[in-house]
């Protein structure tokens, strides 16, 4: 068994914020608003007294204590016996999530190789993992082959599974549906409505960029106004700012894999443009260039490469005021040469007051910074805890 690391204790979390009220509130909003609250309390913060609970959230006594009783009848909360403190007064009983009572599908579809999906704990713990070579599948072959890898981890839960987690490049809407991944050969593909169909449990999709950002800043190490860059077969970014993961108005924030950065590039990128962000720092593309070369030279062109990511970084950086970004992706390209000239760039451009205290470092969760994510969306998606 391995683990991502438990969930950080970070207070109180900032829900996306919206200027002015778009749909009238009603009752049953308030209540799993309120529920969200008491088991993202319960999540983050451990076994907990309903007054703790209460005074934590901002609820009333009475709220939380009807939310904490359904949550038992749920089978999501337990009773945990009475909190001896040695105080004078009625000890108090607490209760706790019951994160052991069930399990997670998660799979990372973001390799440029093969697919990989895990059965998880609530908590970030790796049950099972399977690996099945994607062999050059696109489209059609490729869903298939994710449906049948998340069939087998089904299979092999020996607890409820509270939903099926997906990482996907491409730029993917609110409900799942991935608008376009060239790299994987899919335009306007209902993903998660289709899998649920098929494998009669809930299924989240969302980007694999945005999902290894919300992984870092519910597992890992990510502060509030922070930016995931993920290198893979493609390159995009998940950007969280307040504690609110910035989505966009076409669902496509953070892919500056797709900003052009090379003027009269030879190579197509998969989106059909050339001069792309991603034509040069892809995993492929950073392997394809230091291939045979010296340790000397292989360094330069990382360098190179890094310069260019810290141009497109700058703006963002400095629009937004970010104080960190993190790369995900293999270490031995990544942390080096090219990691200190992208950080040398981005303070090179961007105002004292930014670039001085900006840092650029590697993500904390590695490899499994994707099913981590595919994770947080069944979390956020089935109980509102992220």
């Amino acid at each position: 068994m391995t683990t991502v690391g438990q969930p950080r204790v970070t207070g109180a979390r900032a829900v996306g914020r919206m200027l002015r009220p778009t749909a009238k509130a009603l009752p049953e909003h308030a209540r799993a608003h309120n529920r969200s609250m008491v088991l993202a309390h319960l999540f983050h913060e451990g076994p907990s007294s309903r007054a703790d609970i209460a005074r934590s959230t901002g609820l009333t006594r009475v709220t939380v204590s009807s939310l904490v009783d359904d949550l038992m009848g749920e089978g999501l909360v337990t009773d945990l016996g009475v909190r001896s403190e040695g105080k004078v007064g009625k000890p108090a009983t607490l209760v706790g999530m019951q994160t052991e009572a069930f399990q997670i599908v998660a799979v990372d579809l973001t390799d440029d190789s093969r697919l990989l999906g895990a059965v998880m704990t609530l908590v970030g713990d790796v049950l099972h993992r399977l690996t099945v070579p994607l062999e050059g599948r696109m489209g059609d072959a490729a869903a298939d082959l994710t449906e049948t890898l998340c069939r087998d981890l089904l299979a092999l839960a020996d607890r409820p599974v509270l939903g099926v987690g997906l990482s996907s490049p491409g730029v993917i809407d609110n409900d799942g549906r991935i608008v376009q991944a060239p790299n994987r050969g899919w335009y306007d593909v209902p993903m998660a409505a289709l899998l649920s169909e098929r494998l009669d449990v809930p299924v989240h999709v969302a980007n694999d960029a945005n999902t290894r950002a919300l992984a870092e800043f519910t597992y890992g190490e990510a502060a509030g106004g922070s930016m995931v860059v993920t290198v893979g077969q493609g390159v995009g970014a998940g950007i969280v700012v307040d504690g609110a993961l910035v989505v966009g108005r076409h669902h496509a924030a953070g892919e500056i894999g797709h900003v052009t950065v090379v003027d009269d590039d030879p190579d197509e990128c998969a989106c059909g443009r050339r001069g792309c962000l991603e034509t040069v720092l892809s995993v492929p593309a950073l392997r394809r260039r230091t291939s045979g070369l010296s340790p000397q030279d292989s360094d330069a062109v990382l360098a190179s490469v890094g310069r260019l990511l810290g141009f497109a970084l700058a703006p963002v950086v400095s629009a937004l005021d970010l104080g960190e970004v993190l790369l995900s992706g293999p270490p031995e390209l990544l942390d080096g040469p090219l990691r200190e000239a992208a950080l040398d760039a981005v303070r090179a451009r961007t105002m004292p007051v930014i670039g001085q205290s900006f840092a650029l470092r590697m993500g904390s969760l590695d490899e499994d910074g994707a099913l981590a994510g595919a994770a947080v969306l069944v979390l956020a998606g089935q109980l509102g805890v992220s």
